[in-house]
């Protein structure tokens, strides 16, 4: 038997996945170059950055081309058959159970073409991070479009490896996604960009400069200049878990004052509004805010009416 082997044996009955493939790759003593080369040979495309995310815990694979990818190293590392994809599944399932979260199916009128994008990226909607903090700045210009959006955002990691966040931008109809400017502004740098034309969907990977253990907080800033949409009417965030401060903040342009604006959530993308509360723009400022102590799972935004 090979020196490794007993404790392989050991962490492909309990887990967790990362570990287990590590392990693996290890007692078979190949460089992941390698592995992705026997991968390829089978007919199976995948990058070393993403197998090295998958035994470090920051990704977990789940979309169909990266289960047959996990399905084909259970050959390449001489794995009894399954033993990768039943840790998946088995910690899958924990994901299923945790309390007080919400999928982004629920959330979001375009999960689709996110999940689409996403999938491009090999990237889980779970990022592995949960917000502490989020503080969100949005401005509309003269001709009543969203000029843009900046965040900060204080996030701790409820896993090891954690490295990056996923920031999500949804234009207002007529926005073109491909135009649209992203800036990292502190504590992280702008990674990969995708985007979905028809939806107006962008989905930004902004890298931190250091690895997350499970516990840490980390603390970063970015923005998104869109300006390419018709009239803006509201602007909504969602949030899949509950817990954490929320505070959003829409300033308008001089030249561009409603007449009326409104805060609002709903558990869905499709349940009506509840809990609707006038807000009164403060004077030289022509802003409106809300601040919500600790957000519920749901979505929760302001709304404005053009005179």
């Amino acid at each position: 038997m090979a020196e490794g082997a007993p404790h392989l044996d050991e962490v492909l009955r309990t887990g967790p996945f990362h570990v287990a493939l590590r392990a693996a790759i290890s007692v078979r003593g190949l460089p992941l170059h390698r592995v992705r080369h026997h991968l390829a040979a089978q007919g199976v495309t995948i990058g070393v950055t993403s197998l090295s995310y998958w035994q470090q815990g920051a990704r977990r694979p789940q979309h169909p081309e990266s289960l047959r990818a996990v399905r084909a190293l259970e050959q390449v590392l001489r794995l009894p058959a399954d033993s990768l994809l039943r840790l998946l599944t088995r910690e899958g399932d924990a994901v299923a159970e945790r309390p007080a979260t919400r999928s982004y199916r629920s959330l979001l009128e375009v999960s689709g073409p996110l999940e689409i994008l996403l999938g491009e990226l090999d990237l889980p909607l779970d990022g592995g991070l949960h917000t502490v903090g989020h503080h969100e700045r949005v401005r509309i210009g003269a001709g009543r479009e969203l000029l843009g959006r900046d965040s900060q955002h204080v996030v701790r990691a409820h896993r090891d490896g954690v490295d990056r966040y996923v920031a999500i931008h949804h234009g207002d109809p007529g926005c073109a996604p491909e135009r649209v400017r992203v800036h990292a502004l502190e504590n992280c740098r702008t990674g990969r960009l995708r985007w979905h034309r028809a939806s107006g969907v962008m989905i930004a990977e902004l890298l931190f400069d250091a690895r997350l253990r499970a516990g840490d907080t980390y603390v970063f800033q970015y923005a998104f200049e869109d300006g390419t949409g018709g009239p803006s009417t509201e602007y909504v965030r969602g949030f899949s878990f509950s817990g954490g401060q929320y505070v959003l903040q829409v300033r308008f342009a001089d030249a561009a004052l409603p007449v009326r604006c409104r805060r609002f959530t709903r558990r869905s993308a499709t349940a009506p509004r509840g809990a609707v509360q006038d807000l009164t723009p403060s004077g030289r400022h022509r802003s409106v805010h809300l601040v919500e102590p600790r957000v519920r799972t749901g979505l929760v935004g302001i709304s404005w009416d053009w005179g």
